[in-house]
């Protein structure tokens, strides 16, 4: 059972929920019949503002009538898993992405929302700020501001990577609800403008202490920031990214745990390996197919077990078939690799299902429904699984200090940050800090955890990588037209013609 203090979603109701960043808002009256501009003045009610800035996080595997788990989100146009389910129409718009076929009018859409709604929500803090006055300590409103600033950049970065060229906007929008669209290399020097200033800001602790795990560190705020200016290849800012990682090195409160394995089970969330999580529990959970905004777990682990599984055999439940691994996915992993089994199940060889479309017979043991991981939730099974969702782990952080140093961004034994990650999975001969090697590592290291497909299109990968498959799933190209999923038509619709559409 998880006994530390969580960030969770439905900790506030009194706070406005958008649907994109063209529609209206809803506006809810607060149970004391005190207006929004008198309630949001205290303390404790803006720290109820900066929890419900958190709240989108939790979202986007199962909202907005969307299943759009993020890193899966990724993953599918990558070359790792397939989609699976019943067959090509069963979230259909997943197979239009895998494909590089996605059409505005069947496309993610819930990810667009729910990233707008974060946005949305981290600007009211930052206005709710303004209000307190002297209701507020410096050193306190610093902190708020810090933290939704962070938010904010961590909730476009969705946006900016999936879409590209989006509406921006640090100020919340107003009737009719319009906001202008920016390119997505203007996107990007707005978003690493506002970090830096975050960062500068000084007040996020390096780790969190454990009744706060869920909230912004500066750790976290550090992996975005390199995140962010490797994507765009932003050469100039390498040098303070690889200094980013280095601190985090050097500060000796995160560490690489022995078992890889482990780090995916409940008993590893929060361990010294990991930067940043998004907290899912069972214990009480709430959340159900009426109610999907509310404290919970996931929906995740459903979705890519397999069907017809008897509940409980080789410690695993049913699901619904989805994202069956690659077999050339495993094949990738030498004999002796332990993540090869700590990502790859191969659930053949210890049960019988229901085969569906794709099949391989090995799912993504890091988020497969594991038995009993729901068992104390009130509300839906299907949605309260306590998966927690690893966003940024410390291995990340050794590879990523090693590339930027390959890449010339300063010294440092790139060769030693490699093969700590390298080793660690049980190999012991050592590898050249090569970018190939690197990008081989982050390849094995991180399948499954919606690195891959964002590492191809960085590294000039992509277009030869994601080509048709031999088996007839895939049968378009990547190429740099589709680099940016179609915006959904109900928002260019909304928009009045202020928005222009991507290439699709």
């Amino acid at each position: 059972m998880k006994r530390y203090k969580y960030i969770f979603a439905g900790l506030i109701t009194s706070v406005f929920l958008t649907t994109g960043c063209s529609d209206s808002f809803l506006e809810v009256e607060s149970k004391t019949q005190e207006t929004v501009d008198t309630y949001f003045t205290t303390d404790e009610h803006i720290q109820e503002a900066v929890v419900a800035a958190y709240d989108p996080l939790h979202w986007p595997d199962w909202a907005m009538s969307q299943y759009n788990p993020v890193q899966i989100m990724s993953d599918i146009m990558a070359d790792d898993i397939w989609v699976g389910g019943a067959d090509k129409n069963d979230n259909q718009y997943w197979h239009l992405m895998m494909n590089y076929e996605a059409l505005p009018t069947n496309t993610m859409t819930g990810l667009w929302t729910v990233a707008y709604s974060g946005v949305k929500r981290s600007n009211d803090v930052l206005t709710y700020i303004g209000w307190a006055g002297e209701n507020l300590t410096e050193e306190n409103a610093t902190y708020y501001e810090a933290q939704v600033r962070v938010l904010r950049v961590f909730y476009y970065n969705w946006l900016w990577k999936f879409w590209g060229n989006i509406p921006y906007y640090e100020q919340n929008l107003t009737a009719p609800y319009i906001a202008e669209q920016f390119s997505a290399d203007e996107v990007y020097n707005k978003m690493i403008v506002d970090l830096e200033g975050a960062i500068a800001l000084d007040v996020l602790p390096m780790k969190a202490s454990s009744e706060n795990y869920g909230r912004v560190t500066k750790a976290m705020a550090y992996m975005l920031y390199a995140e962010i200016v490797m994507y765009q290849n932003d050469e100039s800012r390498y040098a303070k990214a690889l200094q980013y990682m280095q601190e985090i090195i050097n500060s000796a409160q995160y560490a690489l745990v022995d078992d890889y394995a482990a780090i995916f089970k409940e008993s590893g969330e929060w361990s010294s390996e990991s930067i940043f999580e998004v907290n899912y529990k069972d214990d009480n959970a709430a959340r159900s197919w009426n109610s999907p905004l509310v404290a919970g777990g996931t929906v995740l682990p459903r979705l890519i077990s397999p069907s017809g599984w008897a509940d409980g055999t080789d410690g695993h439940d049913n699901g619904w078939g989805f994202c069956p691994v690659r077999t050339e996915t495993y094949e990738r992993y030498s004999n002796n690799d332990i993540r090869r089994g700590a990502t790859c199940w191969d659930a053949v060889s210890v049960g019988s299902y229901n085969p569906r479309y794709q099949d391989t017979g090995l799912f993504l043991e890091k988020y497969v429904a594991k038995t009993g991981d729901n068992k104390d939730q009130i509300a839906d099974a299907d949605l309260n699984y306590n998966n927690n969702l690893r966003v940024y782990r410390f291995s990340e952080t050794l590879l990523n200090a090693a590339e930027l140093i390959v890449r010339g961004a300063g010294s440092g034994d790139a060769k030693e940050y490699l093969n700590r990650v390298h080793k660690r999975a049980g190999l012991t001969v050592e590898v050249a800090a090569t970018l190939d090697n690197i990008i081989e590592e982050r390849h094995l290291e991180f399948a499954g955890e919606g690195k891959r497909y964002w590492d191809l299109i960085r590294t000039g990968k992509a277009a030869s990588v994601l080509v048709p498959d031999s088996y007839g799933y895939r049968t378009n190209a990547w190429s740099e037209s589709k680099k940016y999923l179609p915006i959904p038509q109900s928002e260019i619709d909304a928009a009045q013609g202020t928005l222009t559409q991507n290439n699709y």
